[in-house]
């Protein structure tokens, strides 16, 4: 009988051990402030995900200076699309005349300034709205070929 209660008292002992192990490891302990801290109070640190430690990309599409505008007011004004004086502003009547220049030029009309309209108003680059750079083609290495292995047993032929 006293086996028996010792190992019931045992069993319950280790029983409730474990159960605090478990417990502790279930949820984080409140941060405890050690004695090389100045504050009395200990910040915990807050975990940045990788995503927003990246930094961004320092290259970003730039909106046309109003000389740039100007530009192209002059260049939709010699077409025809625009009418009135060139302001430096993209506004209404700009937009307008892009998207007249767009539709008459087959491009969608949208308004905006893109690459393909630019360049048929003759602002754009040689490449501009075009696909990317193809791959340079490689020159292939040439084969080497080997002469024919005529044997000493073979005579050459004479004609």
């Amino acid at each position: 009988m006293l086996k028996r209660t010792s190992l019931i008292i045992f069993g319950a002992a280790l029983l409730a051990s474990a159960a605090l192990v478990v417990s502790a490891g279930a949820r984080p302990t409140a941060p405890q402030a050690s004695s090389t801290n100045s504050s009395s109070t200990a910040k915990k640190k807050k975990r940045v995900s990788s995503k927003s430690r990246r930094k961004s990309r320092g290259r970003s599409q730039a909106a046309p200076t109003p000389d740039r505008i100007k530009e192209i007011q002059t260049a939709l004004l010699k077409d025809g699309s625009y009418e009135g004086t060139p302001t430096g502003k993209w506004d209404a009547a700009t937009i307008d005349a892009m998207k007249k220049f767009q539709d008459k030029n087959g491009f969608s009309p949208t308004g905006k300034i893109d690459a393909l309209s630019l360049n048929k108003l003759g602002l754009g680059s040689e490449t501009a709205g075009k696909g990317a750079p193809a791959p340079a083609a490689t020159a292939s290495a040439p084969v080497a070929t080997t002469p024919p292995v005529v044997s000493p047993a073979d005579p050459p032929t004479k004609q």
